[in-house]
Formats: structure tokens, sequence, C-alpha cells
């Protein structure tokens, strides 16, 4: 590899790392309300790295690097304020002089603050008078570390939508003066789902990517999990609901080296080298999915925790318990109904009965005829019941809507499976 891309494959990976730790750390020195001023700390950094790599060599340890340039530029934008604006009330007391401005910074950016500094801000996000989508979109935006295109991603919707949501609930925060602090212990519990479900939409970004030339994003699955077991450590966040989220991304997180081939194709779950799995990681998600059955509340984590479960206990994808899996989906349809819960089932229901059975089921799904995933799973079930003209029918209209090169080459593959007509 050329040095000029080792440097651009090496930003990208710390950008993905790093940049919402950078951002929380920031935040939480600057004001929430200073979002725009935060993120363009991080952007500069990232590109004076870009720049100064390029033409220095990459350094020993990049992202102490990309830290201590960050501390720089927050000491700037602090002096340049000189003290007479708000400052967060957390280090208020600590920067009433040059002298001791900088170590007031350097505490701020120690490994350990930088990791709690970026769960503390998801619970400042989620302030009650932002609404709840928009908590997310902020979390994931800046926070996170991911574009509005991969936002746009988990909530099945248009970068247009997404970018308005972050738009309002910027201008909601600077109107209405929102102090975007983090909660006092006993209120973190009421905050705690949409932390999850940040935390969720995080990890299926990272297993199921919108990026056009990346199957999964090793780093964004690792991100979530660390940011889920940071929860553990408080007994007021310790709670089931955790310990399910938890076992259900270590369920998916053991398949991830056996997903994808050695040129880098797609390897679905039929095809899959079960000896490739994380076994330790599968242990370690049934500990947590043990945990997580101490309470009286089941949620969604737990139902597909439990059918990951049944996926990750089968020797064979033949021996998988089907209709174990239909019945759980069946449960989680009545928790969270929407339709990708609804094609998952209808998948589950053609393997459990018949090719016809999942075809049926497939077809009854509202709003889902052009969706890529619901016709690549009908050509399949028509393969299936050596309906050849119309897998070919629906593989070809999957094709039009599938948004990654991972996925047209795997319908490519299948397409060239089908016999001649």
């Amino acid at each position: 590899m050329q040095g000029s891309e080792r440097v651009h494959e090496e930003v990208g990976h710390l950008f993905r790392h790093e940049a919402g730790r950078m951002a929380a750390v920031l935040t939480r020195l600057l004001g929430v309300q200073a979002w725009e001023e935060a993120e363009d700390i991080v952007q500069d950094t990232l590109l004076q790295a870009l720049s100064s790599w390029k033409l220095k060599g990459m350094p020993d340890n990049p992202s102490a690097w990309l830290y201590t340039v960050a501390r720089r530029k927050a000491v700037d934008k602090l002096r340049q304020r000189r003290m007479q604006e708000e400052h967060h009330a957390v280090i208020g007391h600590a920067l009433h002089s040059e002298y001791t401005l900088s170590p007031a910074v350097q505490q701020l950016f120690l490994d350990n603050e930088i990791e709690d500094s970026q769960l503390r801000m998801m619970f400042a996000c989620c302030h009650p008078a932002i609404a709840y989508e928009a908590q997310l979109a902020l979390i994931l935006k800046t926070l996170c570390g991911l574009s509005i295109g991969e936002i746009a991603h988990s909530f099945r919707t248009n970068d247009e939508t997404i970018g308005k949501r972050l738009y309002r609930a910027r201008e909601k925060i600077r109107e209405e003066k929102i102090e975007l602090e983090v909660p006092p212990p006993t209120a973190l519990p009421a905050r705690l789902e949409a932390v999850l479900h940040a935390i969720y939409l995080l990890f299926n970004e990272g297993y199921h990517s919108a990026h056009p030339d990346k199957l999964i994003r090793h780093e964004l699955c690792a991100e979530a999990i660390r940011l889920a077991l940071l929860l553990l450590k408080n007994p007021l966040t310790a709670l089931p609901v955790v310990y399910a989220l938890l076992a259900l991304m270590c369920f998916h997180a053991s398949r991830e080296e056996a997903r994808t081939a050695e040129d880098g194709s797609m390897v679905l779950l039929k095809e899959q080298d079960r000896s490739r799995w994380n076994h330790a990681l599968i242990k370690k998600a049934e500990y947590f999915l043990e945990a997580s059955a101490t309470g009286d509340e089941i949620s969604a984590y737990h139902v597909e925790a439990s059918i990951a479960s049944c996926h990750a206990g089968a020797a064979t994808f033949e021996e998988t318990a089907w209709d174990r899996i239909v019945q759980l989906y069946n449960v989680l349809e009545t928790i969270k109904p929407g339709p990708i819960v609804a094609l998952n089932r209808a998948i589950a229901i053609g393997h459990a009965s018949t090719p016809m059975a999942g075809i049926d089921a497939l077809e009854a799904i509202p709003d889902m005829n052009d969706d890529y995933l619901c016709l690549s799973a009908l050509g399949d079930f028509y393969a299936a019941g050596r309906e050849y003209a119309d897998a070919r029918s629906s593989y070809e209209r999957a094709l039009q809507n599938v948004p990654t090169t991972a996925g047209r080459a795997l319908l490519q593959r299948k397409l060239a499976a089908l016999p001649l007509d």
C-alpha cells in the first residue's frame, strides 16, 4: 500500500474509532450548546493529521497525536473566549486563569475521562425536551461519528429527514437555552432506553454497514459493545435490559469473521463455516442472556437475543429450531412491530414450513414490494421451490435497489446459480 493510501486508511479508521470520544470530551469542555465548535475541532484535527502525516510520516502513536492536537485547539478556543462566556459547570472553577487553563483541559483528555465522558454525554443528549428520535440522531452524529447518510440508513429514511431532525434539535437547544447536563444518578434509568437504542443502532451500522464497499465495520460493533459494558459498571444502569442487549450484540459479533470470504464477499448464514464462529464470545453471550433473565421485564432485546441464541446453538443451518424462532418473532412483533421484524418472521416461516409459506408471508408485508431484502428473500424461496423464472425476476428487481457492492455481488451470484430457462 502506498504511503498516501495508508495515511487515508489510518485517518479513516481513527475517525471511526476516536471522533465520537473526542467530540464527547470537547462538548463537555466547551458546553453542549457548542456542538458545531466541537465538531469543527474534530474535523480540523483529522484534516491536520491527513496533511501532516503525508509530509512527515505516521507518528508512533496516531491516537495520542490526535488528542494532543485537539487539546491544543480546545485551549486556543477557550482563550479566545477570554473566559467571559459561560463554561461547562464541571470545569468552570478551574478555568479562572491562563495558568490553570491548560492543566484543566489536560485532565479532561485523560484516557479514562474520555471513555466516561462519551457515555455521560449520551445521557445528557437524552433531555426530555428533545424529541426521542432527535436524541438518537444527536448521539449518533455527534458522539458516535456516524454520517447523516449512515443515520438515515439506521432509521430507514432519507438524508433530508435526518438533517432536518438534527437542525431542529440544535435550534431548540439554542433558542430555549436547554442545558444538556448529565442527569443526577436517580434520573439515569429514565434515559436508559434512548441510550440503549443508540448503542443498538450503532452496532447495527457496524454489522449491516451502509458503506457501499464495506460489509462489516468491526470498530463500530466493538465500540457499541464497549459502551454497553460501561453501563454495567454503574448499579443504576446494570439492569437486565442492558445484559439482554449485550447478549444480542455478542451473539451477532461471534459470527463476524464467518460472514466474509477471503475475497471479501458476503457469506450467508446458511453457507457459513460454523467452526469460524467465535465460540468464546458465544459463551459470553449466553452468560449475558442468562443474567438478563433476573427481572420481570421482557424487552425487544431479550427476544432478539433469544432468537440469536437459537442460531448460535444450532450445529447446522438445517438443524436450527425454526419453529421456536417463528414463535419468538410472534412475540417480537407485539413488542416492536415493523417491516424488518415482519420480514425476518416471514423468512423464518419459510424455513420452518415450506418455501410457499415463506412467499405468502413475505407478500403479506405492507409497503415492502420494492425493498431489496424482501425481494432477495422472495427470490430465495422461489428458487427453493424451483420457480426459477420468478426467482430470477425477484433477484433482478432487488439488484435495482441494493445499495452496497457486497449486496450486488451476492445477488449476482444468486442469479448466476439459477438453472437456465
